[in-house]
């Protein structure tokens, strides 16, 4: 069919009103993008922004956000990011200065920690003045950290405000049933036999919720390494109070623990997720180890039945 000038030109107007249409829709439909930094992290930022989010997370199961270096293509994911979530309270260390830059263009960045009382987190000595940053093992706190990411979502897409909102709370209701779980699944062992010995002091916020003694080889940060005389002292303590198990940890190396373990006579009574959730879709007793729920039920799990 030939079409004459004019005919051309409504055919030609009518396709460019078509093709703007549709792009309006796929704006209207198109997901926020986010980037978030460790596994913990994103899988709250993916609870709460549902189908409206498109998540990308920089570290997986087993990497150590206390030694993560940003490769180019992380910084690239950051850059092309409408919304970046991280921890916080220095967690991510080498890249605390680029959240810092990213934040002063006016970008979307927010620590999930930055809702949490201060009055509630833990400043151990060891740590030179800062707070613990591990703040998910306490499942009340990791909870209060869902307002940050409700707020930042609504603040990029306002429009969608009340969807996130509603997420939130049902996230929320989700880990205060996993908290009153661990709550009974920690009172299955006497107290006298909560004592648990890990690689590095991870588990202080733990310790407190569901009422264990923790003793960390290492200090907060995995960045230090253990002497032999703090070796020798743990192997000391672990005779002296008969501990039944010690663990290591899926994002730190197991040496350290397994020669104490070797020099005491005790058994290592298994592996517990850290600072890193386990592999999405690995499934373990009916939950997921890729998610924050696997990961609580799967180290209590662990540490109830060895120290039994």
């Amino acid at each position: 069919m030939k079409l004459n000038g004019i005919g051309f030109f409504r055919a030609a107007t009518s396709l460019l009103f078509f093709t703007v249409a549709l792009a309006g829709v796929a704006a209207e439909g198109g997901k926020i993008k986010v980037t978030a930094t460790t596994s913990m992290v994103t899988d709250l930022v993916k609870n709460v922004g549902g189908e409206r989010v498109e998540v990308l997370g920089l570290m997986g199961a087993g990497v150590d956000p206390h030694l993560y270096k940003a490769s180019a293509s992380d910084i690239t994911k950051l850059q092309r990011a409408e919304v970046i979530f991280y921890n916080g309270l220095l967690l991510e260390g080498k890249l605390q200065d680029v959240f810092a830059k990213m934040a002063r263009t006016k970008k979307h960045v927010y620590a999930v920690t930055e809702t949490i009382d201060e009055k509630t987190l833990l400043e151990p000595e060891s740590f030179g003045g800062h707070y613990d940053p591990h703040v998910w093992f306490d499942v009340t706190l990791w909870s209060k950290c869902v307002e940050s990411v409700v707020k930042g979502l609504s603040e990029f897409e306002p429009k969608s405000k009340g969807y996130f909102a509603k997420r939130g709370k049902e996230t929320q209701a989700a880990m205060s049933e996993l908290h009153q779980w661990a709550l009974k699944r920690a009172s299955e062992l006497p107290k006298e036999k909560r004592i648990l010995i890990t690689s590095h002091d991870a588990f202080n916020y733990f310790g407190r919720a569901y009422g264990f003694r923790v003793v960390g080889l290492q200090g907060i940060s995995t960045v230090e390494e253990a002497s032999l005389a703090s070796m020798t002292k743990l192997v000391d303590f672990v005779k002296q109070q008969k501990v039944k198990a010690l663990f290591v940890e899926s994002s730190v190396s197991p040496v350290a623990i397994k020669r104490i373990s070797d020099d005491a006579g005790v058994k290592v009574g298994g592996e517990l997720f850290s600072d890193a959730m386990g592999t999405p879709g690995q499934i373990e007793k009916g939950y997921d180890l890729g998610t924050y729920e696997g990961m609580i039920k799967h180290n209590l799990n662990t540490i109830v039945e060895a120290l039994k």
